[in-house]
């Protein structure tokens, strides 16, 4: 008999959510907007340490209309983390501009700030400066921001910040993704918390979030009629899914919680074969461990990444290579890219385990099983 699936990250509710769910049905704020969403994007905001946040349909949704916002146009250039998600790229070609990939650095396999820099001062020299820079937050852990912040600051352009994949991390205290010009976040089925679809737009300036909910409600004008002077989208949160959302924040921290526990558990009980390394916990802050990602060296533990996936797979267990960096994908394969050797060792090697906050004590077993039976195989 085939044992029940272990996910990668399955969605956790708490209970708190149908509260407010159920408010919104007795209440018939079931239409865009509503109570949920004024609420959920305050507590947010709130939670995060930022000013103003606005609630959206994805955090593809988020990116998309904070390089609006940051001016990216036709023919620019923005340069983003190679090491990522397609998502985080997608919307630079949504506004017809041109992705340049940078390498990640192996303390927190974030985007390399040297290279970051090397790359700013060639273009400068070039004139050909990007519009905007976006930094994304792998896996959980925040990437090294001040640096970064600093060199975009010095040639003026925006920083974006993708957090999709790192709320409740932090960066010397404070938030990933409230540091630049804007922040994205993911709720995601998949993601530490969820709205089953949705994201969040943060930025502590107000101009740029009023001007973001118009666009994201069709690009309305204040009239009484339907009057529009710019292309506006279709991008809101439902109040009944941001309803999901506020109870799903007031369990943020305990879910972090169980998924480090999760990470110090796999570390106990694999640190000690050949070939297997985590995904490390850079100085300057908290990992969430949203997923917790393992190295796995071929020649000391025996098979290699791909190995342990189709065996895991083999026994009802999902687990996920890293993210193949973009500079690799055919879609992306004439844009300019700075390095790529890192990004490309991790996805290499790496392997994300099954990871949610929901995850029994007895599956987490299972997988560690499995792979400690591998070793040396």
């Amino acid at each position: 008999m085939i044992s029940n699936r272990i996910y990668l990250s399955a969605p956790h509710m708490s209970g708190q959510e149908l509260a407010f769910v159920q408010q919104a049905f007795a209440t018939n704020w079931i239409a865009p907007l509503g109570p949920n969403v004024d609420a959920f994007e305050q507590e947010f905001a709130e939670a995060v340490g930022t000013t103003y946040a606005t609630a959206l349909s994805s955090g593809t949704a988020a990116l998309h209309l904070a390089l609006i916002l940051a001016g990216v146009d036709v023919g620019d250039e923005v340069i983003v983390s190679t090491l990522t998600f397609s998502a985080s790229v997608n919307p630079i070609v949504y506004q017809r501009a041109c992705p340049v990939f940078i390498d990640s650095e192996r303390v927190s396999w974030n985007m390399d700030p040297a290279l970051l820099a090397e790359t700013l001062e060639r273009k400068a020299r070039a004139r050909r400066l990007p519009t905007a820079v976006i930094l994304v937050h792998l896996y959980g852990q925040s990437a090294d921001i001040t640096p970064i912040l600093e060199v975009c600051n010095r040639y003026e352009i925006p920083l974006i910040e993708d957090a999709a994949e790192a709320l409740g991390a932090t960066y010397y205290g404070r938030a990933p993704g409230t540091f630049g010009k804007a922040g994205i976040f993911s709720f995601n089925g998949n993601k530490i918390i969820t709205t089953s679809g949705g994201g969040m737009l943060v930025s502590n300036d107000a101009d740029l979030i009023t001007h973001a909910r118009k666009l994201a409600t069709q690009a309305r004008d204040p009239a009484p009629h339907y009057q529009h002077s710019e292309i506006g989208y279709n991008y809101r949160m439902s109040n009944v899914l941001a309803g999901i959302g506020r109870g799903q924040l007031q369990v943020l921290e305990d879910r972090v919680q169980a998924r480090r526990r999760h990470f110090d558990a796999y570390v106990a009980a694999l640190s000690d074969l050949p070939g297997i390394d985590f995904m490390p916990e850079a100085a300057w802050g908290r990992h969430t461990r949203w997923l917790t990602v393992i190295i796995i060296n071929p020649e000391r533990f025996g098979v290699d990444r791909e190995q342990v996936r189709l065996i895991l797979e083999a026994e009802n267990i999902e687990s996920r290579p890293v993210w193949k960096p973009m500079h690799l994908q055919p879609i992306f394969a004439s844009a300019e890219s700075v390095g790529g050797n890192v990004a490309e060792s991790f996805f290499k090697d790496g392997l994300c385990l099954p990871s949610g906050s929901n995850m029994e004590i007895s599956e987490r077993q299972r997988v560690i099983e499995v792979i400690r039976s591998l070793a040396n195989n």
